[in-house]
C-alpha cells in the first residue's frame, strides 16, 4: 500500500475515533441534562464533603506508628515503628495517607485512600503496600460509644483466598489513635495487629 494512502486511511480511523467518542459525551450529556431536580440535589449531596470529612481532615498531618504484629499466636509479637503523613486530597473528599518504615528486616512502605460515602453512611478504605500486589478494601459505620470507625471487608492471602478482615479505628484524642486488626483464618479470628499512632 502506498505511504500516502496508509497516511491518508489512519486519518480516516482518527476521524472516526474522534465522531464515536462526541457522540458517547453527548449522550452521556443529555442523560445528565434530563435529570430531575431531586436527582440532582442528590447528586449534590453524595458529592459535598461534610461534617465526617472535617473529622478526618483533623488527622492530616505526620503521625508515628508504635507496631505490634502476632504472625503466630504462640510466638511472641514482633515489634517496630513506622512514620504516617495524612493529607485531604480530591477537595476534602478523601485522606491519603502514606506509611514508612521496616518491617521483617525489609524497608516498608504502604499507601491508604480513606473517605466517608455520603449515600452509604459509611466510611470506606483501601490499601495498599509493598508487601503484596493485592487490594484491601473495607467498609463500615462510626461507633460513637467507643469513637471508632468499624471496618470490615477482605484482603488477598497469598494463595489467592480472599482473607475476612476487620479493624477497629478509634479516635483517642487530637493526638492519640489506635488501630486494631483482626483476621479470621479457618473460620477462628484472631488478633494480628495493633498499631498506636501518636502525632509528631
Amino acid at each position: 500500500m502506498p505511504i500516502f494512502e496508509k497516511t491518508k486511511e489512519i486519518n480516516t480511523m482518527k476521524t472516526v475515533s474522534k465522531i464515536f467518542i462526541a457522540i458517547l459525551f453527548l449522550t452521556a450529556s443529555s442523560k445528565s441534562f434530563s435529570q430531575t431536580a431531586e436527582e440532582m440535589q442528590a447528586w449534590m449531596a453524595y458529592m459535598t464533603p461534610g461534617a465526617v470529612h472535617e473529622m478526618l481532615a483533623k488527622s492530616d498531618g505526620t503521625w508515628t506508628g508504635e507496631i505490634t504484629m502476632w504472625m503466630d499466636p504462640s510466638a511472641p509479637p514482633q515489634t517496630m515503628t513506622s512514620t504516617a503523613v495524612n493529607k485531604m486530597i480530591l477537595g476534602g473528599r478523601y485522606q491519603q495517607s502514606t506509611y514508612t518504615g521496616t518491617m521483617m528486616g525489609m524497608p516498608f512502605e504502604g499507601m491508604s485512600i480513606t473517605g466517608y460515602d455520603n449515600a452509604k453512611k459509611v466510611f470506606v478504605n483501601s490499601w495498599v503496600d509493598n508487601m503484596g500486589t493485592g487490594m484491601m478494601n473495607l467498609s463500615g459505620p462510626w461507633d460513637e460509644a467507643s469513637k471508632s470507625i468499624l471496618l470490615s471487608g477482605t484482603m488477598t492471602d497469598p494463595s489467592g483466598k480472599d482473607l475476612p478482615v476487620r479493624e477497629v479505628f478509634k479516635i483517642v484524642d487530637d493526638n492519640n489513635q489506635v488501630m486494631e486488626m483482626y483476621y479470621t483464618i479457618d473460620g477462628k479470628e484472631m488478633k494480628t495487629m495493633e498499631i498506636k499512632y501518636k502525632r509528631n
